[in-house]
């Protein structure tokens, strides 16, 4: 689907368009709309995946994104109907919210049962790779439409194209997840005749779910840096030129696609925990020197960009297979989902705003040294995984074994 949030100048449109500060209830439902659901997402999603099946929930998450679309595309304006704007906005972005935090998780379980065990870190790369295509798709759309458009009509209706051009790509993935078959290690799990309790099985895989939430914490904030905050940052505080910014984002997001392949292909030979390491060390080196390097200078931000992604896209190539490949097929998706829903929701979900706390505060350098801080902890937690590559997703007592 076209990832909407890369559209960095939709947030204060919608903001003026369906929220009016003067009053009460507006102004709380705006406060509202900026906390993350995707926690309740994962649970809820989660739960279907391993209850139901993966395609079930990746079908229902898929159709609920694409609904939620539409009814933002067709929401009346403050102006219009008042408060109940406020309300159509914040139920749409509640809605997007679910489907978001449902989606990765249940994704991520269905590659690594469908995949080869011996190409299943090649395979877990298209998670992050059909995610940076959508982010992709964003940024262009949000250029031609500024272009063709202008800021006046943008601003007015224009941002509800991006919205509906959202919905239809939601309806086209519907259409293509309907006709996909279920994994055979949920079918075998399906029939047994027993399950244990929820909170049982979380607490017996305790240890996964710290790790989890370990090797997450230093890539979220490190691919809200380099992916998702740059080109916005240059633009808004730099005051570079939106277009050639945009443009020079989009490249470099576009070489990022290449190097996922890279380093899925050679997890697959030399194992899980050395490419980790690689990505998480590399960033560490590189956060101040380049987090320095960002001017406003199209140019350079690419380079930047270029050099920060070649080592983010190894922990985001992996990451999907290795969280499943740590826990059993019985809690596959939500023992992802709820770790990985909180780290995100806890450290990613507050990035922007620790970032202009911290670069107010204490100076530009600062958040490059959270960054770091938080690099340190995933690099530690990586030491203390096993090494996955190959596992074979079997039928035991734990449901995985090592390849012979």
């Amino acid at each position: 689907m076209v990832r909407l949030e890369h559209l960095f100048e939709l947030r204060p449109v919608l903001r003026r368009e369906f929220f009016v500060a003067t009053d009460p209830l507006s102004a709380f439902l705006s406060t509202l709309a900026v906390f993350a659901v995707g926690f309740v997402g994962g649970l809820l999603f989660g739960r279907i995946s391993d209850r139901r099946g993966r395609k079930t929930s990746l079908a229902l998450t898929v159709g609920l994104g694409a609904a939620a679309s539409l009814l933002i595309a067709v929401a009346p304006t403050y102006l219009m109907v008042g408060a109940l704007a406020s309300v159509v906005l914040v139920t749409g972005r509640i809605l997007q919210g679910l489907a978001h935090g449902g989606e990765q998780p249940a994704a991520q379980a269905y590659l690594a049962e469908a995949a080869p065990p011996a190409r299943r870190g090649l395979w877990s790369t298209l998670i992050y790779f059909s995610g940076t295509i959508g982010a992709n798709v964003g940024l262009v759309l949000a250029t031609v439409l500024s272009a063709l458009l202008g800021r006046e009509q943008m601003t007015s209706w224009g941002w509800r194209i991006a919205f509906v051009v959202g919905a239809l790509g939601g309806l086209v993935a519907l259409w293509m997840r309907a006709r996909m078959s279920e994994t055979e290690a949920f079918t075998r799990i399906e029939k047994a005749p027993a399950r244990v309790s929820l909170a049982r099985e979380m607490w017996a895989h305790r240890g996964a779910s710290l790790q989890i939430i370990g090797m997450t914490v230093g890539l979220t904030v490190s691919y809200y840096l380099w992916v998702v905050a740059a080109a916005s940052y240059s633009i808004v505080v730099l005051r570079a030129d939106p277009t050639t910014t945009l443009l020079a984002s989009v490249a470099a997001n576009t070489v990022f696609l290449l190097w996922l392949p890279f380093w899925g292909i050679l997890s697959d030979r030399i194992g899980r925990k050395p490419v980790l390491l690689i990505g998480i060390v590399g960033l560490f080196v590189t956060c101040l020197p380049l987090s320095g390097m960002i001017d406003g200078n199209p140019l350079r931000l690419f380079v930047v960009l270029s050099i920060a992604q070649f080592f983010v896209a190894a922990p985001c190539a992996i990451t999907p297979a290795v969280m499943c490949e740590i826990l059993p097929t019985r809690i596959r998706t939500i023992g992802v989902a709820l770790p990985l829903s909180v780290a995100v929701a806890v450290f990613g979900g507050t990035s922007l705003y620790l970032q202009t706390w911290l670069t107010r505060s204490f100076g530009p350098d600062a958040f490059a040294y959270y960054v770091m801080a938080l690099l340190l902890v995933s690099a530690v937690t990586i030491l203390t995984l096993p090494e996955t590559r190959g596992r074979i997703l079997g039928e035991d007592r734990d449901d995985v074994r090592p390849n012979p």
